[in-house]
């Protein structure tokens, strides 16, 4: 679907209100991930919660960002699951430490969560150990019965990482995740359920096999996704974000997630002004756009945003989200749910003046 550049000058964004997006659950208020996270998020009135989905070794997905678990869970002070810290290499990279696809879901179930900034987010931590790591399953059951209990659908978007090292080692995300979504009821067009990951190639597949929204994720420029470095395929995010790069995006997905960055340039002194082009020219494909990740804290906060010295202080991420909104995204996904909220609400009582 093409949209006329005139069309775009009257509706910036694709959508008549954009979205806010819970990023890991309300993640800048409680440990990412967990069923807390999440219903906190509900709680403030996001619209759609966001989750990464890794596999343990009975093949049953989790929510983790990492498949290393012990920068958030108590792992490292298992003894007895000392004998399965180890060195991976994971789309490229080595990795030392424990990994969710060698704990059977019977040993993950023994871990607690912990915040995995606890000197940046202090009243987080103060969560720690409360809560375990969650299964796609519980995660769904619980957007379920909050939709419900709140009278509004409460949307999904599912991460899957590290797709093609899922693939290498005989743990495809696809094929349990779909199994998964058909049994909640949730493999139908109309779902409130997103698929998203960097790598194309998992994409592509699903493309082939759901009617469901998918979302093409978009890292540093200079980077390449894992799936296609690993194919030789020199492709990089910058190639991704050309003219002909959305054109081959929009062949099997609905959608493009780029860092905040790839919307909202910085210069040399980390500073914000005008947007690029990259909006302007998703639109004019007709893929909408979520941005990703806006947090509250001065450290990853553009220099002219930022309140005071010290990194860890909240600054102006009101501000940030306005020009975000202003470049005509389509969705924010955020740890701060409620900040970008408020500023969503503002645009509603300026229309209603």
């Amino acid at each position: 679907m093409t949209v006329t550049r005139e069309a775009l000058e009257m509706a910036p964004s694709l959508v008549l209100s954009p979205a806010v997006v819970a990023h890991r659950g309300a993640s800048g208020h409680r440990p990412e991930h967990t069923l807390d996270a999440y219903r906190t998020a509900i709680r403030m009135g996001a619209d759609d919660i966001e989750l990464d989905l890794v596999s343990t070794r009975d093949g049953v997905l989790v929510a983790r960002h990492d498949l290393e678990l012990s920068a958030t869970t108590d792992v490292a002070g298992r003894p007895e699951l000392a004998h399965l810290r180890r060195t991976v290499v994971v789309d490229g990279e080595e990795q030392h430490g424990w990994f969710a696809h060698d704990l059977t879901l019977r040993e993950l179930k023994t871990l607690t969560a912990r915040e995995r900034m606890p000197l940046t987010r202090p009243a987080s931590a103060a969560y720690d150990g409360a809560e375990g790591v969650a299964t796609l399953t519980e995660v769904l059951a619980m957007v379920g019965a909050e939709s419900a209990r709140r009278g509004r659908a409460v949307g999904v978007l599912l991460e899957l990482k590290h797709a093609a090292h899922h693939d290498a080692i005989g743990l495809p995300l696809d094929v349990p995740l779909l199994r998964e979504l058909a049994r909640h009821g949730l493999d139908h067009p109309w779902a409130r359920v997103s698929l998203m990951s960097f790598e194309t190639t998992i994409l592509r597949r699903l493309a082939g096999r759901t009617r469901l929204s998918l979302v093409q994720l978009l890292g540093s420029l200079h980077r390449r996704p894992a799936d296609l470095e690993a194919d030789g395929d020199p492709r990089t995010y910058a190639d991704m974000v050309s003219p002909e790069g959305l054109a081959w995006i929009d062949d099997y997905a609905d959608v493009i997630g780029p860092h905040t960055s790839l919307v909202l340039p910085r210069d040399r002194t980390g500073a914000i002004g005008a947007p690029s082009r990259l909006v302007r020219d998703a639109h004019c494909r007709g893929l909408t756009v979520h941005v990703w990740t806006v947090r509250g804290e001065n450290r990853y906060l553009p220099t002219n945003l930022r309140r005071g010295t010290a990194p860890d202080a909240l600054g102006d991420m009101a501000g940030e989200v306005r020009a975000l909104l202003a470049a005509g995204v389509d969705g924010v996904i955020t740890d701060h749910p409620e900040a970008a909220l408020a500023v969503l609400r503002e645009g509603v009582v300026a229309v209603g003046r």
